[in-house]
C-alpha cells in the first residue's frame, strides 16, 4: 500500500499525463487504430501501441504514414482521428477509479496540478468539458503546443515553468515508459501508473519509478 504522505513529501506540484493515467481512454485508440488501418486494408500490428508511446499527435501521424506508406497527408490523418475520437472523449471517457480522491486531497493540501498530454487540444477540451478538469488543474500543455515528444522532457519543463516550481519539487504521474523517462529527463520524481493497455511494460515501469500505483483506490489517506 502507498501512503499519501509519501507522494506529498517535498512536493509543490503534481504533473499528470492524461490518457491511461487520469482517464480510461487507451481502449479508444486501440479501436481507432484498428478501424483506421483497416480502411487501407492493413491489419493492426501487435507492437503499434509500444512504438507510439509518448508521441504527440503529429509525430504519431508521421510515424504511421511512413511505416505503412499511407497515401494521405498527416494533416488529413490527424483530422480523421480527432473526428473519430471526439464523441467518445466527450461522452464515454471516465476518470480512472480513485483519481478524483487523490486530486481533491492534493488540492486541499496546496499542491499545484497540471496536465502534460501528447494528445490534441481538441480532444483534451472535449474530455475536460465532460469531467470538469478546471476544478483541479492550474494549467495544461497538449501535444499541439510542443515541439518534441516524450521521452523528451520539454512538456514537463514547460509545465514546471508555468507553475513557477523547481523540477525537484514536481512529481510526474505517467502510464508509459516514455512518459516516465520524460519526467526523469526533466529532473523530476516519477510515479508509474498501471494501465491494462501498457501491461506489457509494467515491470519496466516499476523498476524505473520512485513510486508505483497499481490502483488509485488503494492509496492510504490520513484521517
Amino acid at each position: 500500500m502507498l501512503k499519501i504522505e509519501e507522494l506529498l513529501e517535498g512536493k509543490k506540484a503534481f504533473l499528470f499525463d492524461m490518457d491511461g493515467t487520469l482517464i480510461n481512454s487507451m481502449g479508444i485508440w486501440h479501436d481507432i487504430d484498428l478501424e483506421y488501418l483497416a480502411g487501407f486494408g492493413i491489419k493492426l500490428p501487435d507492437d503499434l501501441q509500444k512504438c507510439l508511446e509518448g508521441m504527440c499527435f503529429h509525430d504519431t501521424a508521421v510515424y504511421i504514414k511512413n511505416r505503412f506508406n499511407l497515401p494521405v497527408h498527416t494533416d488529413e490523418m490527424e483530422k480523421a482521428w480527432n473526428e473519430m475520437a471526439h464523441y467518445k472523449y466527450a461522452h464515454d471517457v471516465s476518470f480512472k477509479p480513485g483519481v478524483e480522491k487523490l486530486l481533491n486531497y492534493a488540492k486541499s493540501n496546496g499542491i499545484k496540478m497540471a496536465i502534460g498530454t501528447s494528445n490534441s487540444r481538441y480532444l483534451y477540451e472535449a474530455v475536460s468539458d465532460s469531467l470538469g478538469f478546471e476544478r483541479y488543474f492550474d494549467c495544461v500543455i497538449t501535444g499541439d503546443e510542443t515541439k518534441k515528444s516524450k521521452p523528451d522532457p520539454e512538456i514537463y519543463i514547460l509545465l514546471a515553468n508555468k507553475l513557477n516550481v523547481n523540477p525537484e519539487e514536481c512529481l510526474v504521474f505517467e502510464d508509459t515508459v516514455a512518459g516516465l523517462n520524460a519526467g526523469l529527463n526533466a529532473g523530476m520524481e516519477i510515479c508509474g501508473i498501471y494501465d491494462i493497455y501498457s501491461d506489457y511494460c509494467t515491470e519496466e515501469k516499476r523498476n524505473i519509478s520512485g513510486f508505483f500505483i497499481d490502483d488509485y483506490e488503494k492509496i492510504i489517506y490520513s484521517e
